[in-house]
């Protein structure tokens, strides 16, 4: 597929160019400083470009078939490029009409706050990291509202492991037996295959070991 990716020179977002381009698809990475995705390769396009301005977003997914959304900021980071950067590609989406759109969330937002362990329940969210799960839950009602074939992903809490595929998702919200931690790498495993399985479509699923 031809693809957008938005947050591609973050830790999911290089991970995710990478997978996206071993599976064959054609990756249109959109960043603020191109350079800094240092990945090369023929089937590989840096478009330079603010998710805040919708002109050149509109622009990037000229000729696109899906996006893939993992736009992020440093946890303690107050702004809004989360929630109104989404905002800004679903509402490009529909004006160029690219329907598929697969994007990253967190595990804890929505009707899965209580699948978070205690200490990020009660602690860290309500005291530091608040306003990004703030932007979590705005972010979760621009795609949900919008006319895309969308997928919110939502996994535990990052690590630097390895790809392993070996990974739950889809589990209920009251399951109790994650361990609510998942690698960049498999996060990333898990959405690139949703560009391609409809499994998920329209629907919130979780993803962890």
């Amino acid at each position: 597929m031809r693809v957008v990716i938005f947050g591609s020179t973050g830790g999911i977002g290089r991970q995710l160019v990478k997978q996206a381009l071993a599976r064959g698809h054609a990756v249109r990475a959109f960043a603020r400083n191109p350079a800094q995705l240092e990945i090369k390769h023929a089937n590989l396009q840096t478009v330079q470009g603010d998710v805040m301005d919708i002109a050149s977003v509109e622009q990037a997914l000229q000729g696109q078939e899906a996006v893939v959304s993992a736009l992020g900021t440093p946890a303690l980071t107050k702004n809004t490029v989360r929630s109104e950067g989404t905002r800004n590609i679903v509402r490009a989406m529909e004006k160029v009409g690219v329907c598929r759109l697969v994007c990253l969330s967190s595990l804890g937002v929505g009707d899965s706050r209580d699948m978070l362990p205690i200490h990020y329940k009660y602690i860290l969210v309500p005291f530091l990291l608040r306003q990004g799960f703030a932007e979590h839950e705005l972010q979760e009602e621009f795609v949900k509202q919008s006319r895309t074939d969308w997928i919110i992903v939502r996994p535990g809490a990052f690590t630097n492991g390895s790809r392993t595929g070996l990974y739950r998702h889809g589990f209920s919200v009251t399951d109790k037996t994650i361990n609510a931690k998942i690698s960049r790498a498999d996060v990333a495993d898990f959405m690139v295959k949703q560009l391609t399985d409809a499994t998920y479509i329209r629907k919130t699923p979780g993803v962890s070991y």
